[in-house]
């Protein structure tokens, strides 16, 4: 059993499985593709990645283009992150806006960014470990970076100088990104 709930970005769903604790500990089902598609969310994943970050890491935001499309279902098993997401849907109501939520190893959280959203994390805990399955293969040319620190998209993160890849440092505007937009 799983409880899926909108969020105010059209497509980005937060995901929460059935937990069974005991004196023992606790069992979940991380990912059962008939109940997501019982609940609405009918992606054929294809590959899962994981990283482990240390406090103050931020990721993000990233995307592949049309080029090589890809969904992810995100969640965080060990530690915890403020995982962010921002539309770059160019025609969108929502189009720049950003969605944040905290995604950790206790309260056991998935997030489903679409294709068509960035998506970006900064790890809040000594030590973080975050899970994703993705619809589509990595492909390094059809990878894209949105700015963390665009104003425009005003993504409230909790520290003023994350550590970050010298990618991420070099990652467009959303003014830049319309110019040339992945996701017309």
């Amino acid at each position: 059993m799983i409880t899926v709930r909108e969020t105010p970005l059209a497509g980005v769903l937060c995901v929460e499985p059935a937990v069974h604790a005991d004196e023992r500990g606790l069992f979940l089902e991380t990912y059962r593709r008939d109940r997501y598609r019982e609940a609405g969310i009918d992606l054929d994943f294809v590959q899962d990645n994981r990283s482990r970050s240390r406090k103050g890491v931020l990721r993000g935001f990233h995307f592949q283009d049309l080029s090589a499309p890809m969904a992810k279902l995100v969640r965080c098993s060990s530690g915890a992150v403020l995982d962010v997401v921002v539309d770059l849907r160019v025609g969108s109501a929502t189009f720049g806006k950003s969605l944040a939520m905290e995604l950790t190893g206790e309260n056991h959280r998935q997030l489903l960014v679409p294709v068509g959203f960035g998506h970006a994390f900064l790890a809040l805990s000594e030590q973080a470990d975050v899970e994703y399955k993705c619809s589509g293969y990595y492909d390094p040319s059809a990878e894209q970076t949105i700015a963390w620190n665009d104003p425009e998209i005003a993504a409230a993160w909790p520290i003023k100088t994350p550590i970050v890849s010298s990618k991420d440092a070099r990652g467009m505007t959303l003014a830049e990104y319309r110019t040339h937009p992945a996701f017309p």
